[in-house]
């Protein structure tokens, strides 16, 4: 008898070691089948909350820069209009007393042959008694010597020049 309970005994011993042994296992593959399960897919709400991080946020972000750039342009443009106002507010006061003024003051060439009839323009309104000008119609002629003139010929290369004239000029 003892050998039969000692027997029993054993073979309980046995099955509780392989009891453990195959909990153990298990558990330890319950360990790795965790580790090495693949990451979820986001939901549907995560995946649009993701996108819109990637997408609309940065676009956001960059419109406000330049919202704010356009905010300090505006200002600039502002202080401009006002001093562009302030000149044209000072224009009309002085348009009463401007005049279309007739005249005939010739015209230096510039240095690249061109007429410039600015200061033309000035010096006939000063003449008049202005302060300033601005020419308002110009004479063109072929200024050509007396002897071509009195021959009747036409001027050859050379002989004859183009002089421009302020012949009228608005005067302030």
């Amino acid at each position: 008898m003892w050998t039969s309970v000692l027997q029993v005994k054993h073979r309980a011993a046995h099955g509780t070691a392989a009891c453990l042994v195959a909990l153990a296992l298990v558990m330890s593959a319950v360990a790795v089948a965790q580790e090495a399960k693949p990451r979820e897919e986001p939901g549907f709400f995560e995946g649009i909350a993701n996108w819109l991080d990637r997408n609309v946020v940065g676009t956001f972000q960059g419109a406000g820069k330049q919202v704010e750039n356009f905010g300090h342009e505006a200002g600039v443009a502002a202080k401009t209009t006002v001093n562009s106002a302030k000149d044209a507010a000072g224009a009309v006061v002085r348009i009463p007393t401007a005049r279309v003024m007739s005249g005939h003051e010739k015209c230096v060439n510039a240095p690249n042959g061109a007429p410039d009839c600015v200061v033309a323009a000035e010096r006939l309104c000063k003449a008049k008694g202005f302060e300033t000008g601005k020419s308002v119609d110009m004479t063109t002629a072929e200024v050509c010597p007396p002897k071509v003139l009195l021959s009747g010929r036409t001027g050859a290369a050379g002989e004859c020049r183009d002089e421009t004239f302020v012949s009228r000029a608005f005067c302030q």
